[in-house]
């Protein structure tokens, strides 16, 4: 996965830059994740990869797989294609959430992933979104999801840092503290 990620990375750069030069950043991200939830399916995979498909063929493939309402940037029509040509079509995922990150450090927010054994209340959703905005100070954009494996608690994942505040971690510790 983070071989993907440092190929992925140059795309994306050079796809943001362009975005936010030609102030189509928006416009193009809602694009790209399009492109990269359709690679991701696994019919459309299979197709991609027969190999008797030329890179045209490929690329020509997941541009009518759009929508046949929805107009392309010419630009993004090329990216594609070069992506195409590079065997690189697979990519669009971790090229998408890379490119999103540029988005979201533009806009000084980050992602967070909260982990909650159980669904958060709007109060406690709000409450734990502002503590931690003002902490860090920066706006946050914030996912939950569902663990039962953490018995209780709540863990917070924010870029490559986690705070672990579980019931697991907790009995993960002790358990560590008693067999040393």
């Amino acid at each position: 996965m983070a071989e993907f990620a440092t190929v992925a990375r140059p795309y994306a750069k050079a796809l943001y830059g362009l975005a936010r030069q030609y102030d189509q950043t928006k416009v193009w991200g809602d694009d790209l994740g399009l492109m990269a939830k359709i690679v991701s399916e696994p019919k459309v995979v299979k197709v991609l990869s027969r190999p008797e498909l030329n890179a045209v063929q490929r690329g020509e493939i997941l541009l009518k797989l759009l929508s046949s309402d929805k107009m392309l940037d010419k630009r993004l029509h090329n990216f594609v294609f070069v992506l195409s040509e590079n065997n690189r079509l697979s990519l669009l995922p971790t090229i998408f959430e890379q490119y999103r990150e540029y988005m979201l450090s533009e806009e000084r927010t980050q992602q967070a992933v909260v982990y909650s054994t159980y669904p958060l209340k709007d109060s406690e959703y709000a409450e734990l979104v502002s503590l931690l905005e003002n902490r860090l100070d920066t706006k946050l954009q914030v996912r939950v999801e569902i663990e039962p494996a953490l018995i209780g608690g709540i863990k917070i994942e924010i870029g490559d840092q986690v705070l672990d505040m579980s019931v697991q971690n907790r009995l993960n510790a002790l358990y560590a503290a008693v067999t040393n």
